[in-house]
């Protein structure tokens, strides 16, 4: 009785957080989002990594991850020195060049992960792995989908839907369904509700600090049929727009509520079950990186790129068995699989 008490609680909890986390997004956006992705960020990278260190990675053998780990490794050396410059001079030929390359190597890892989620035999995971790699060399019609969405916007609302979906299917929790059914209906009351409404203009440190991230606001931007010719038209699309507001509501609230999810289930899995000399190393991390993130936000941001993207690759696995576990549950047939 204490353990549906206990489930009942976490999910009034995230309830609370889901529309404490959408007031928020219609009133500071950009604020939001840079705190959230500063402060937040980097304590949920460390903590979720270290959690899926304990856990194997839920792979079917541990060395899985390496491949993981080096497709992390290029995307933070190809972003940091050749992708974001080439977005900020606005040089849309030669970045598509990289747009199809990243597709490319983050097509292979999530690809990837379903044979180290899934399957034992090393054999067959290397022909799976092969058959991926050629795969992504025509994957360059789905172009942002990977190079953009999935380790942003995919990873902290659609996984996140998924995962508490799948934990209120496990528990049977009316809250919990509850819940699941509030974050796919406030995206739509972020971008219809005020439209007109910009209730605290974005600072001048927020419209100079958000550079480094206007490359996702671009691309959803002109899924909506906007058209980019100069870094002022960037500018007044992604701040002063009403779409671009709307947008950047969207992704304040969905960061802002993936970090707090995270926290909010310490005691459901248990991430905080570590060595005493790991939770330390954790925390002068954090420090260092708040430290950093207080002196220039671009350092700061340079600093955990790694671990951002890291922490979304070795998550692929758990992603997986999360969906064979959704699939078993909504069928009938059962899983013991683990929710996030």
């Amino acid at each position: 009785m204490s353990g549906i008490t206990n489930t009942n609680r976490i999910d009034v909890v995230n309830i609370g957080l889901l529309l404490f986390s959408c007031l928020l997004a219609f009133i500071i956006p950009f604020e939001l989002f840079l705190f959230a992705y500063g402060v937040l960020g980097p304590l949920h990278y460390l903590t979720e990594i270290s959690w899926l260190h304990d856990k194997n990675y839920f792979t079917t053998d541990k060395r899985d991850v390496i491949l993981l780990v080096v497709v992390s490794l290029i995307l933070t050396i190809v972003n940091l020195k050749v992708y974001i410059p080439i977005v900020k001079e606005l040089d849309f030929g030669e970045s598509k060049a990289v747009y199809t390359f990243l597709n490319q190597i983050i097509f292979i890892a999530f690809g990837s992960s379903l044979f180290f989620a899934l399957i034992k035999k090393r054999i067959y995971k290397i022909v799976g792995v092969l058959i991926i790699i050629l795969m992504s060399l025509v994957v360059e019609n789905f172009a942002v989908i990977f190079s953009v969405f999935l380790p942003t916007l995919i990873h902290v609302f659609l996984f996140t839907w998924l995962f508490m979906l799948y934990g209120s299917l496990k528990t049977k929790s009316k809250m919990g369904y509850l819940s699941v059914v509030l974050l796919a209906i406030i995206p739509f009351i972020l971008f219809y509700a005020f439209p007109n409404k910009q209730f605290v203009p974005i600072s001048e440190y927020g419209r100079s600090t958000y550079g480094p991230f206007e490359q996702l606001n671009m691309e959803i931007l002109k899924l909506f049929g906007v058209q980019f010719h100069s870094i002022d038209n960037v500018k007044t699309e992604v701040f002063n727009s009403r779409l671009g507001l709307a947008i950047m509501r969207f992704i304040a609230f969905a960061y802002t509520y993936h970090y707090l999810n995270w926290f909010s289930k310490t005691k459901v899995i248990g991430w905080h079950d570590i060595p005493r000399s790991r939770a330390i190393f954790i925390v002068l991390l954090w420090i260092v990186s708040l430290v950093l993130y207080g002196i220039d936000y671009s350092l700061g941001f340079k600093w955990l790129f790694l671990l951002s993207f890291m922490h979304v690759m070795l998550e692929f696995p758990l992603n997986y068995i999360s969906f064979v576990g959704i699939f078993k549950a909504l069928t009938g047939s059962g899983v013991k699989a683990v929710s996030k």
